[in-house]
Order: C-alpha cells, then structure tokens, then sequence
C-alpha cells in the first residue's frame, strides 16, 4: 500500500483525452465496431485481426473476468463472515448467474444506463464512507505518522530473519526511487512503462473503446472522455487513503504477515489487503449506508462483468464467426444472420467463463497478494506490443502488414515466456519456510 498506486489513476487522465482526441476520430472516421476490424482496415489481410482477437479474449480471462469475479467473491465471503474454498465458488456462481440475466435481458444499453446510475451512487457513497473513515482514524495527519507503524500483532519472518508486512519507507511518495531494497513501482517504470499501458487500456481495449464508440456524436464522445478524466481525481480521495487507514484500524486483518493468520482471516496465505474497502463499509458505515454501499460494489462488479460480456461477445461473432461463415470452406460459408451472430456471441461468453473459473485458484496462489499489482503484471507482460502496432499504425503510413504482423508475434512471443515464467515459478509466501514469530 501506498501513495504510489494512484499514478495510474492520475495517468489515466492523460490516456482518456487521448482516446477522445487522437483515436476516437479515427475509428469513427473508419466507421469500425471491434478494434480487430480497424487493424484489419488498417493493415489489409485478416491474420493480425484473428491473432489480435484471440489475445484479447485471453486478457478478458486474466485480468477482467477472472478478477472481477475473484473480487466479487471476495466481497461475498467478507459480508458473509465465510473464508472457505467452497463458499468462494458458491459466491462466484451468484455472481454469474445475477450476471448472465444482465448480459441475456440487456445489451450495451443496459450497461450504459446501470454504469450511469451505479456511477452517482458510488460516488456519493464513497465520499461519505472517506469522510467518516477520516474521522475514526484521527484525521489525515494521524493517517500519515501512523500508518507505517500499523503492523499485525503476529508476524512471519522471511528468509533474512526480517519481519513480514512491513510498509515501504516510500509510502508517502507519488514518484518512489529505484531502490534495490525495494522496487515496489520504481518513478522509471510509473513515467515510462505505465504510459504504454495506459494508451493500451484507454485507447485500445476493446471493452473501453466499445461504450465511447456508442456515442451519439464525436462531441458526446469527447465530453464523455473529459467527464471521465475528472472522475480519476477522486480515487486518491476515496479509495487510496481509506485504504491506508483500513491498514491502522484492522491492522491483524488487512495487514496481517504470518500465512497461518492470513488464511484464517481472508483465505489466502499471501496477504488480506484485497480486503480492506469491504472491512471499512462492514465497520465503519451505519447499517443503512452499509447496505447501500454492498449494494452498488456489487451492482459495480455486475456491470463491469456484463460490459466484458458484451464486448466478448461482439469481438467473437464479428471477427471470428462473421470471418469463417463468409470466408471459411464451402460446406460453411454462407451470410450469418442476426440470431445466429447474438447465439455464437453468448455461447463464447459462457466458454470464457468456464476458463476463467479454472484460472481463479491461479490469483489466489499467484505471487501477487493484490489484485492491483496481479493485473498491472500481467497487462505489462502481454500488452505493449499490442499498444505498439496500433501506435504506429495510426503515425507511421510506411507501417507495412507483414512488418506489423511479425513485430506483434514477436513481442507476444516475448510476453508469453515471461507470462509463463511469472506463474510457474511463484515466489513462496513470506514467512512460509520458517516458524512465525510474535512481534511486541
């Protein structure tokens, strides 16, 4: 935890008027629905728009999907008092299914409007749950001198015989030095590195680009983009330093440091930071505030789950099946209709699903206890070249496909051996080589 986390917040604002101001025009320009179908425009020929697709439906598996639903049961198991292996995938069968009526009944427009609404609700909920968290713990000045000393009463030592769990010297630092002792988001990789992943995510990410692209004009485009822009100023606000106030309130919970204890607590042994806003609105807010603010997270989480759908779905039927059915063998080609496309569409979502399901014990046991830190791992390791070859394509006329097609392989070749290195060999969780140690 720490000051640091928010720069990607910060940084998102430059990636929103990018895509308002610098990509927005030109996929309208080429009246493109997928971001396959503009590459394809872009370059010619079908195989980057393939290639392109099926890595963005395993990124939909890693990092939304699979997260948003391991997030969600999270928030179940904690409202519910239930940290077992089994009640985390009975919370994620209530998720899907509350989702799959969204996605089946909605559409697009169903998440706009539920994005809507959801929007001021969390706003004004999280606005009141900062401000009383505030007060229980001492005011901001309080947070900042206490927070480095909100250890849990039981801690773990790891292989240099140092206790488990404790918060950076940096803590307070937007930009942190690159430290050797510590290289928990360096000022290198937040300046250089994050700004990739940015144009990536707000530019190109099908999930993203899809809700602007359903604007009724280039002008409610671009005031949808800043609108957005002004909304990255809050989280510092309501989710950065509430979060670091959970830490000094519930420190044997949220910052617990010996595998046994966090096991107990949260079910994983790796770290219960994940669950530090569910800990405030459980103890913090009224009863009426609290079930209100239940409600919008997980009315939040089945939004974002039905937009993933949706854009899974559309990607699948429009760059996949539309491109085998018209361009396939004989026995096959033939115009898809409607119905057949939205069939295709939902049956890829719930093979999508399934995969993510398998992949959830894969976050638990990954060697990153928050899921901040496991996304931006993998987003970082699969998603620069993807950010390159949209880059280039959009400055560089002389950007030939062959050129853009092999660059891609390349650098998803790169990704993929460093994708599997980073999960095969996990790192073991602190202290789980030695005998934990009770800390005065």
């Amino acid at each position: 935890m720490g000051l640091n986390k928010v720069n990607f917040l910060l940084q998102a604002i430059y990636g929103l008027l990018t895509l308002g101001w610098v990509f927005v025009p030109v996929y309208m320009s080429a009246g493109v629905y997928t971001m396959p179908e503009y590459l394809r425009m872009r370059y010619g020929g079908h195989r980057i728009r393939v290639l392109l697709t099926c890595i963005s439906l395993s990124l939909y598996i890693f990092t939304k999907i699979a997260a948003d639903l391991y997030a969600g049961a999270l928030f179940i198991q904690q409202a519910m008092n239930h940290t077992s292996q089994a009640s985390l995938y009975v919370s994620v069968a209530v998720l899907l299914t509350v989702a799959a009526i969204f996605a089946i009944a909605g559409g697009l427009t169903t998440v706009v409007y539920t994005d809507t609404l959801q929007t001021f609700l969390m706003v004004i909920g999280a606005l009141i749950l900062s401000a009383m968290t505030f007060h229980a713990v001492g005011g901001y000045s309080n947070m900042v001198e206490s927070f480095p000393y909100a250890q849990a009463s039981v801690q773990a030592l790891d292989d240099r015989q140092q206790p488990c769990g404790k918060t950076s010297r940096y803590y307070m630092n937007l930009l942190r030095p690159i430290d050797p002792e510590n290289m928990d988001y360096p000022w290198l990789g937040m300046v250089f590195g994050m700004a990739i992943l940015q144009v990536w995510y707000w530019c190109t990410d099908q999930v993203i680009v899809q809700r602007t692209l359903a604007s009724r004009s280039m002008l409610h485009a671009k005031g949808g983009t800043i609108m957005a822009a002004y909304l990255k100023f809050l989280p510092l606000w309501v989710m950065v330093f509430p979060g670091m106030a959970a830490r000094i309130l519930y420190p044997d919970r949220v910052a617990c440091a010996s595998p046994d204890q966090c096991l107990a607590v949260c079910g994983s042994e790796r770290g219960c930071t994940n669950s530090a806003y569910v800990e405030l609105v459980l103890n913090v807010l009224p009863t009426g505030l609290k079930g209100m603010m239940l409600a919008v997270m997980m009315a939040a989480l089945m939004s974002s789950l039905t937009s993933v759908f949706n854009s899974a779905s559309t990607i699948v039927s429009v760059d996949i099946w539309h491109l085998v059915r018209t361009g396939g063998p004989a026995w096959i080609r033939g115009s898809p209709s409607e119905q057949e496309m939205i069939m295709v569409g939902r049956v890829s979502v719930v093979l999508l699903v399934a995969a993510s399901v398998v992949w959830i014990p894969v976050i638990q046991n990954s060697g990153n206890s928050q899921l901040f830190d496991y996304i931006n791992t993998i987003v970082s390791i699969l998603c620069s070249p993807i950010c390159a070859i949209y880059v280039l394509g959009l400055f560089c006329p002389r950007i030939t496909e062959k050129g853009a097609f092999w660059g891609l392989v390349t650098g998803l070749f790169m990704g993929i051996v460093r994708f599997i290195a980073e999960f095969y060999f996990t790192v073991p969780p602190c202290g789980s080589a030695v005998p934990t140690d009770v800390l005065e």
